[in-house]
């Protein structure tokens, strides 16, 4: 008899045993998925100091974290509460089964688990978490096999990235950093055990949620590790008595969004898997010049209401170009703007705002956006004379003239271009016209050097799809703020184009650096473009961009208005930082007429550097004069020259520089 039981208890055992090895067989390579873990990652954006800018993910906030940049206390905290013989079993504890099995069988149900860290670790990412005995029986096969694969270390550290925290935080190094603000080896014993406590029901320990019961539970690993000998008396005290800072920051931590989008909208053409790659972007964004310009922004864009709110007081300004009463808001609907700011040397942007609330608007107005540039856009025109031999000093004429045309249906037109306020200078030189910013001298200048000649100019400043016409005179051609960034730059850099770039390196999660350097292009030699410089700079001092003047700082740009004040803009730079700004409506409608580039965007201009330099006192202050550049007396005054823009043999007659009905100087109406 005994015999026939102990064939049949063989049968049984062998029977199973080959039931189990095939069900092994079946569900080995499940393992993989472990071996091959390649989670998810959060993609992290630093400015050029290393301040953290934004978190970027798809769905899992992830921050990826290497077990020899885990901190032991962290290891020790989480093996104390939920494996403690983790590093001597070899996938499943048969001590916590028998325990777990017991207390299940009094209890007459499931009470109790005896999953080791390495079961928890092949449940998350192989198996279901329904408590059924098929389930659990995979899942010690596999703990099985995955140790005679991966090292103790290896199994902790696909742990600790892969688990989740709660409040959407997933692996320790998240938790970390979302929680508390640190990284790992900043925490102390009683942060590391709110971390590690959080696994077992991480929605309900989540400190933000319930810091009550998130410090209970960490006391209890607390009270573990002390019990084990792993801490000594005094720390114990101390953890438990210490309730950390905790938190609730969005997952994201964006602050510069236009920047961001900007930044993914880039590297996505090279770079598909950026919201999941975990890669680290350090940008030549400055956080502080970014939200001075962000603040300018702003200023400027109040103050247009403030005016407009003014005005709307006085029922005569209450009327469109048409002289129609319109009604109240109508001035300022759509009012928007963009502001880029570069370093001139590099073309490394410090800061990009795309408009006064990305809440509102994510539109960024400082790429995306293509306006005309007005009179901002005579720099251009006045430098191309000035290469082929005119002078800061040549005569040019400041009278009205009428031109014949045709429209697109063949019908004859005439245009008489006018100056602002309608006034004529007669003769003037080609300093004072630009700096009082004349249309009808820019209109003469233009047709005496030549349209081709004027045209080929502007296209060695990188600006394209111009009209072949007159209009060019007006700045008539469309183009982005930044864009208008990469052309001026040929005045801040010297000569030297240089590209506006964002990205400065970009670490992978392999450790490789991939470094990004200046993109330059030779335009104009230093000495021709300093005497641009230096009217630019009286453009400031006592032009149309006065309101751009910042105490102890040397400043040189202009202003641009176009037609009916539709578009506002000031495009200037100091010796060392550039930069543009624009105003205008989506709608593309005008603003009120008291808005022009010296009104709306000079002031915003001048808050920016004043504030920058208050945090850079240590930035250049003056412009340098070029070696071969030449100046000599006219009329008292002094005027600058080269061997290729020599003075003019007939002197200028000393005649009043400027007066108050042609501050702007910005409008042509026709």
């Amino acid at each position: 008899m005994m015999k026939y039981i102990f064939t049949f208890l063989l049968l049984v055992i062998l029977g199973v045993a080959g039931w189990l090895l095939k069900l092994y067989n079946d569900i080995r390579f499940d393992v993989n998925k472990v071996i091959e873990y390649n989670p998810p990652k959060t993609t992290q954006f630093f400015d050029k100091n290393g301040k953290l800018i934004a978190n970027i993910f798809d769905k899992e906030h992830r921050l990826y974290v290497k077990y020899e940049d885990i901190p032991a206390r962290v290891v020790e905290a989480l093996v104390a509460i939920e494996d403690t013989q983790f590093f001597e079993h070899y996938g499943v504890n048969p001590d916590a089964i028998s325990r777990a099995m017991i207390k299940n069988i009094k209890a007459g149900g499931y009470a109790e688990g005896a999953s080791t860290l390495t079961q928890q670790l092949i449940k998350q990412l192989v198996l279901s978490s329904e408590k059924k005995l098929m389930r659990k029986l995979k899942e010690a096969l596999l703990a099985i096999r995955l140790e005679t694969i991966l090292t103790k270390e290896e199994i902790l550290e696909r742990y600790l990235n892969q688990v989740y925290f709660g409040h959407s935080y997933y692996g320790i190094k998240t938790a970390a950093q979302g929680y508390f603000r640190k990284n790992l080896y900043e925490l102390n014993i009683k942060e590391i055990a709110i971390l590690v406590g959080l696994p077992k029901a991480p929605s309900f320990y989540a400190p933000t949620k319930n810091l009550k019961f998130a410090l209970t539970r960490a006391n209890q690993v607390v009270k573990r590790m002390h019990t084990l000998g792993w801490i000594n008396k005094n720390e114990y005290e101390y953890a438990i008595n210490y309730i950390p800072t905790v938190y609730d920051d969005t997952l994201t931590k964006n602050k510069a969004p236009y920047i961001v989008d900007y930044a993914i909208k880039t590297l996505q053409k090279d770079i598909k898997n950026i919201r999941t790659g975990g890669y680290e972007v350090h940008l030549t964004i400055d956080l502080d010049a970014q939200e001075i310009a962000r603040d300018a922004l702003k200023l400027g864009y109040d103050n247009i209401i403030k005016r407009d709110k003014k005005l709307q007081k006085n029922k005569r300004n209450n009327v469109d170009k048409n002289k129609k009463p319109v009604e109240e808001g109508y001035f300022v609907e759509s009012l928007n703007g963009a502001i880029v700011s570069i370093e001139n040397s590099t073309g490394k942007i410090l800061a990009l705002v795309g408009g006064t609330n990305y809440k509102e608007s994510s539109f960024n107005r400082a790429v995306q956006s293509k306006r005309q540039p007005g009179s901002a856009a005579k720099p251009f025109l006045y430098q191309t004379a000035l290469d082929l031999g005119y002078s800061p000093a040549s005569e040019l004429v400041d009278i009205g003239r009428t031109y014949d045309y045709k429209d697109n249906k063949g019908q004859k037109k005439k245009w008489q271009p006018k100056n602002y306020g309608g006034n004529f200078k007669g003769v003037l030189s080609l300093r004072e016209s630009l700096i009082k910013s004349r249309n009808l001298a820019t209109i003469n200048l233009v047709t005496e050097v030549g349209i081709a000649d004027m045209y080929k100019g502007l296209e060695s400043y990188g600006i394209t799809g111009m009209p072949r016409d007159l209009s060019i005179t007006l700045g008539s051609f469309s183009i982005s703020p930044l864009k208008l960034s990469k052309a001026y730059s040929v005045f801040s850099n010297n000569g030297l184009q240089v590209t506006p770039y964002m990205i400065n390196s970009i670490k992978t999660n392999t450790g490789d650096t991939i470094t990004f350097e200046p993109e330059t292009h030779y335009v104009n030699s230093s000495e021709q473009t300093f005497l641009m410089q230096s009217i630019l700079k009286d453009v400031v001092t006592k032009g149309t961009g006065r309101r751009a003047q910042v105490k102890g700082l040397e400043l040189a740009g202009k202003t641009g208005t176009t037609n009916d004040n539709i578009d506002a803009w000031f495009c200037g730079f100091s010796p060392t930082i550039q930069t543009i700004v624009y105003y205008g409506k989506d709608n593309n409608t005008p603003m009120r007429r008291s808005e022009g580039g010296g009104t709306t965007a000079a002031p915003a201009f001048a808050h920016f550097y004043k504030k920058y330099l208050e945090i850079h006192p240590e930035i250049d202050r003056n412009f340098k004069v070029p070696k071969n550049v030449k100046s000599s007396i006219i009329k008292g005054k002094k005027e600058y020259y080269t061997d290729i823009s020599p003075l003019p043999e007939i002197e200028i007659p000393d005649e009043p520089i400027f007066d108050e009905a042609s501050e702007e100087g910005d409008i042509i109406e026709f």
